[in-house]
C-alpha cells in the first residue's frame, strides 16, 4: 500500500469531496494533494533528499497532515515530536535524530533562533501560521510551488518515522516504523471493522498527530475515504458536541478520556446514536466505565484494542459484538502474539507472563540504538514488557506492565488490578496505584484518587469497601486524595510522575 497513491487517486477520483473538517471548514481530497504536492516541491529545493528526517513540531492542525504527506511523497523520514516538549527536550531529539529540517509553530516559551543555535545540523526552520525573522513560511513554502512534485522511489524497509518516546528524561528512544509498515494500522482496520465500515462514515480525532493513535486517524482516512472531524486538543464537552453535530460513526480515544466524559453533568443531553463502534487503546481498567458510556449509545460496539508504537497498532482488537470488555481480543491473522514466562518458555491458558509479537509489523529497532534494539528483539520477537494472559478461548487479558507489578512481602500484586477494584466505587472518578519503597514489606501499593464533582470520601471507608473485594495485602498502604490526576500528551495518567513523587 502506497499512501501517497491512494491520496491521489482520491483527489483525482472524488476532488470535492471533504476528507478533514477543522474550526468548521472543510478540507478536500483535492486540497491534501495539491498541497503535500506543494509543499513535497520546496523540501526538495531546501535539498532534503530521500531518507533525510524533517522534525514535525505542531498541534493537530492541518498543516501537520500536510507535513506527514510531503514528507513521505519525496521519500524522507518524518520525525514528529510531541508539541508539549520543552526546549531542551526538542534539542535532545532533533540532535539524536539529526534533523535537516524542522517545521514547527512558535511558543510563547520557546525559541526558534535559540534551536537553530543548539541544533547544528539543522539546515531550515519553517515556521507556521507565523512570520518568524530567520524562518521560512510555512504558507510561503505551499504557495510558490506548483503541485506535481514527482513521487521517490521507495522500498518497504526505507524510514517512514521516527517515533520518539523520552526526552530529558532519558536518553532518546526512536522507534524506527518502515512504510511498508504505513499500512499496518490499516489493515488491521479493514480485518476487525470492514463489515462495518464505509466511506460515507464520519470519524473523530482528538488525539496528537505526534503520536501512532493520531496518525492512525490520517492512515485511515486516506485509505478509506472518510470524513475526519479534526480537534486541535481534547476538550470533554467540545468532543460530545462534535459526535451530535457531525453525526460521528466511530472513534478511538484512551481510557482516562471516556472517563473525563461521563463525569461532565450534561453527557446524557447529547445524542451519540449515529455512534456504531468506539474503540479504547489499551486496557481499561475500568470495563464498567466503557458499559456506562455505552448505555447513551446502545447500537454502538464497544470494542477493547492493544498494541504498541513498536508494533504499529492496533494488533490486538476484540471481535465485533463480544461482551468481553475486560479483554482486548484476539491478533489480526498476520500476528503473532504468545506469552513467556522468565525462562523465554510458552506459557499456558490462564498463566500470567510477558506479551511477545512476533510479524512484518514489528519495528525494525531503535535509531541508533542497537543494544536497546537487541535487548527487546530476541529470535524474531518484540518483547514488549507488558503483561498479559490468554483465556481458554484464545483472547488476550493485560495484566499490566512489568513495572506495575509490585511485590509486597513475596506476594505478586498487580497495579491495574486494585485500580479496577477502585474504579467499581460509584463516587470514585479516576484512580491510579503505584508501588512504593516500604521497609517493612519491600513494597506496598499507593492510590492516587479523584472523587467525582461533589462527592465525599473517607480514607477508611474506602479501605472498609476494598477489603470486601481484594486480599489485605492488595489494599493500598497510603491513600491520597486528588482534584486531578497528571496527564500524558494523550491523555493517558501519567504514573511515572507519581512515581517520582515521595511518600
Amino acid at each position: 500500500m502506497n499512501i501517497i497513491e491512494i491520496l491521489d487517486k482520491r483527489a483525482k477520483d472524488t476532488p470535492d469531496k471533504p476528507a478533514v473538517i477543522f474550526r468548521e471548514q472543510a478540507i478536500s481530497f483535492l486540497r491534501l494533494s495539491d498541497s503535500s504536492s506543494r509543499l513535497a516541491a520546496s523540501l526538495k529545493g531546501l535539498g532534503v533528499n530521500k531518507g533525510d528526517k524533517v522534525a514535525l513540531y505542531l498541534p493537530s492542525w492541518p498543516e501537520y497532515i500536510f507535513s506527514y504527506l510531503a514528507i513521505w511523497r519525496i521519500g524522507a523520514t518524518a520525525v514528529p515530536l510531541d508539541f508539549m516538549l520543552t526546549e531542551d527536550e526538542l534539542v535532545s531529539c532533533l540532535e539524536h535524530a539529526e534533523a535537516k529540517i524542522l517545521i514547527a509553530k512558535p511558543k510563547a516559551n520557546l525559541s526558534l533562533e535559540a534551536l537553530r543555535k543548539r541544533c547544528p545540523a539543522l539546515k531550515e526552520i519553517i515556521a507556521c501560521q507565523d512570520k518568524i525573522d530567520g524562518c521560512l513560511s510555512f504558507g510561503e513554502c505551499v504557495d510558490k510551488n506548483p503541485a506535481g512534485c514527482s513521487k521517490a522511489q521507495i522500498e518497504d524497509k526505507d524510514c517512514a518515522i521516527i517515533f520518539y518516546t523520552s526526552g530529558t528524561t532519558g536518553r532518546p528512544k526512536g522507534v524506527l516504523i518502515n512504510y511498508l509498515q504505513l499500512g499496518a494500522p490499516p489493515k488491521s482496520m479493514e480485518f476487525f471493522v470492514n463489515s462495518d465500515l464505509s466511506e460515507k462514515d464520519t470519524t473523530l480525532c482528538a488525539l496528537p498527530f505526534s503520536h501512532l493513535g493520531g496518525l492512525i486517524y490520517i492512515q485511515n482516512t486516506i485509505v478509506f475515504g472518510l470524513r475526519l472531524v479534526l480537534m486541535e486538543r481534547f476538550i470533554p464537552s467540545e468532543f460530545l458536541k462534535n459526535i451530535q453535530n457531525h453525526r460521528v460513526n466511530f472513534f478511538w480515544i484512551v481510557p482516562s478520556m471516556y472517563y473525563a466524559l461521563l463525569q461532565l453533568k450534561e453527557f446524557e443531553t447529547f445524542d451519540l446514536s449515529s455512534l456504531r463502534w468506539i474503540v479504547t487503546f489499551g486496557a481499561s481498567s475500568s470495563p464498567e466505565a466503557l458499559r456506562r458510556f455505552q448505555r447513551y449509545c446502545p447500537k454502538a460496539h464497544l470494542l477493547n484494542g492493544w498494541g504498541l508504537t513498536e508494533t504499529n497498532a492496533p494488533s490486538v482488537v476484540l471481535p465485533m459484538g463480544s461482551k468481553k470488555l475486560e479483554s482486548v481480543g484476539r491478533p489480526a491473522p498476520w500476528i503473532e502474539v504468545k506469552i513467556f514466562d522468565d525462562q523465554a518458555k510458552e506459557t499456558k491458558p490462564g498463566a500470567i507472563g510477558e506479551i511477545c509479537v512476533r510479524s512484518w509489523v514489528v519495528t525494525d529497532g531503535y535509531y541508533k540504538d542497537a543494544a536497546l534494539t537487541r535487548q527487546v528483539l530476541k529470535d524474531g520477537w518484540f518483547h514488549t514488557g507488558d503483561l498479559g494472559k490468554f483465556d481458554s478461548e484464545g483472547d488476550l487479558y493485560i495484566v499490566g506492565r512489568k513495572k506495575e507489578m509490585i511485590k509486597v512481602a513475596g506476594e505478586i500484586v498487580f497495579e491495574p488490578e486494585i485500580e479496577a477494584v477502585i474504579h467499581t466505587h460509584p463516587d470514585v472518578a479516576e484512580v491510579a496505584v503505584v508501588g512504593v519503597t516500604d521497609q517493612m514489606r519491600g513494597e506496598v501499593p499507593k492510590a492516587w484518587v479523584v472523587l467525582k464533582e461533589g462527592k465525599a470520601l473517607r480514607e477508611e471507608d474506602l479501605r472498609y469497601f476494598l477489603r470486601e473485594h481484594l486480599a489485605h495485602f492488595k489494599i493500598p498502604h497510603y491513600f491520597e486524595f486528588k482534584d486531578m490526576l497528571p496527564k500524558n500528551r494523550t491523555g493517558k495518567i501519567d504514573k511515572e510522575r507519581l512515581r517520582a513523587r515521595p511518600i
